[in-house]
């Protein structure tokens, strides 16, 4: 769609909602912004830029290596072994441009079909990173939503993802980004390439990449502040704040970044959920694969947030939000959008907007998960998988108190030095507000946590020593070595 009035092409399924440029006031908002990302220490150094550059190098080595040694194991043909060839593409904070020092990177390995998931990629690969001194804290997900390897390579943490297509050679110039790279995939594959392909597209949706980018790492810093950065917890992660500020980008075109920041608290304050945020249309696609359309699809229909990613086959990127952490986020939202207001009448700054959330002064009651194992490695493991879990335990409390106890899970764990290889997490709880009581009405919730710890122990790869403890704790006994 185009504009008569400045020739400028229209991104996104509507009209923009304002086309004005700047004041000088933006202006200035704008270079307090910039300064202040920059003091928060976001921008990572030269050096470790050059650092990721040379990482994703030998980890392209290493997959291609790891692929030749597949096809010689299986006894093919000289000439087979040596076109073998598997490819690393990036996708994430790191594709985006907007990761800061220390970031993970979200890689996604493509390989040919003979190099299988299971067997191959996840114990083949395995086993020749685990004998690399350069490779450290190796954790393997293969029962995770998209299955991932974690680890450390020359210090740099990387999440690897697998695609397995359906082709015998991987040419070295493979597009990824045509919709024709999926035909045969399993469902796996198209999981591990749809974040990558959609970055990708996502790039091309908004008018300004600068400016996108600027504001993304404003949006990033506010909701790691705030506690609701976290897609494993039920509120969202990179890709999802990535897809909200784009299409903000597409309904200002011409705001510069402190603008766009202002107008993202305006615009989702006023949301109504469960109207999905969309870039563009979504598109029935050629190949028959499944696409979010809860006219069709009928567990569509439960989500409560909807991000729709932009790539075929388009899906909800934000399936993990639950009643409680969406209630979270509307607060939040609300809270963005009065203190954006505050700083057009000088009553607050950036950093008001960022302040930490007082998360142990907010609730009465807590849960307190605990999470034990004999050794660092075990512990790794162990609270990975039950992390994935908690999400779940949300869940199930929602629906055995009909949605009148929420959960707020705070995303960052915490360790008691005094206790080796222990962390734990906490979620506020509280009755939701606005519904009726009974007085001296309580919640038992003591069922819905046995039946929780029963399911996050049949972990495949439950070791002697990995125990689970959920107990309920006062704001007033919250434990001292989390309050520190």
């Amino acid at each position: 769609m185009g504009n008569p009035a400045n020739g400028q092409q229209m991104l996104g399924i509507t009209a923009p909602i304002s086309l004005a440029g700047p004041t000088d006031y933006d202006k200035i908002k704008n270079q307090e912004l910039e300064k202040y990302l920059f003091d928060a220490g976001l921008y990572e150094s030269q050096e470790e830029a050059l650092l990721r550059e040379e990482v994703l190098g030998r980890l392209d080595q290493i997959v291609k290596n790891w692929v030749k040694t597949v096809s010689h194991k299986k006894g093919f043909s000289e000439q087979l072994v040596h076109e073998a060839n598997a490819k690393i593409f990036t996708s994430g904070s790191y594709r985006l441009g907007v990761h800061g020092p220390g970031a993970d990177i979200d890689t996604v390995c493509v390989g040919p079909n003979y190099a299988t998931r299971n067997e191959d990629f996840f114990e083949e690969l395995y086993r020749m990173l685990a004998q690399m001194p350069e490779v450290t804290q190796l954790h393997p997900e293969p029962d995770a939503h998209v299955p991932v390897m974690k680890f450390k390579l020359s210090g740099v943490s990387i999440d690897l993802y697998y695609a397995q297509l359906p082709l015998w050679v991987i040419p070295e110039d493979l597009d990824i980004f045509q919709d024709s790279v999926l035909q045969g995939a399993d469902e796996q594959t198209v999981l591990s390439l749809n974040e990558c392909r959609s970055t990708y597209q996502l790039l091309h949706l908004v008018p300004n990449i600068q400016n996108f980018r600027t504001a993304l790492r404003c949006i990033r810093l506010w909701a790691r502040r705030r506690g609701i950065f976290s897609n494993v917890m039920g509120f969202l992660g990179g890709i999802n704040w990535a897809l909200l500020v784009a299409r903000i980008c597409q309904l200002y075109p011409n705001a510069i970044p402190s603008m766009l920041a202002s107008r993202f608290f305006r615009v989702y304050t006023q949301w109504r959920w469960p109207n999905p945020v969309m870039l563009c249309a979504i598109e029935e696609g050629s190949l028959g694969l499944s696409i979010w359309d809860p006219r069709r699809n009928p567990p569509d229909r439960f989500h409560k947030m909807p991000i729709i990613t932009p790539a075929y086959p388009c899906m909800n990127s934000s399936y993990n939000v639950s009643s409680s952490t969406l209630h979270v986020m509307t607060k939040e939202f609300q809270r963005g959008n009065e203190i954006c207001e505050g700083m057009e009448v000088s009553k607050a700054d950036w950093n008001t907007l960022v302040e930490p959330c007082l998360f142990f002064e907010a609730y009465k009651n807590y849960l307190q998960i605990d999470i034990i194992a004999e050794n660092d490695e075990d512990l790794r493991h162990w609270k990975g998988w039950v992390e994935s879990r908690l999400h779940q335990l949300t869940l199930k409390i929602e629906r055995d108190t009909h949605g009148l106890l929420q959960c707020h899970p705070h995303p960052i764990h915490f360790s008691d030095i005094s206790r080796p290889f222990h962390c734990c997490y906490f979620m506020g709880l509280q009755r939701k507000q606005g519904v009726p009581v009974q007085e001296g009405q309580q919640f038992d919730i003591r069922g819905t946590v046995e039946e929780f710890k029963f399911s996050v122990l049949m972990y495949t790869m439950w070791k002697p020593g990995m125990t689970l403890d959920v107990s309920h704790a006062r704001r007033r006994n919250i434990p001292l070595f989390v309050l520190q």
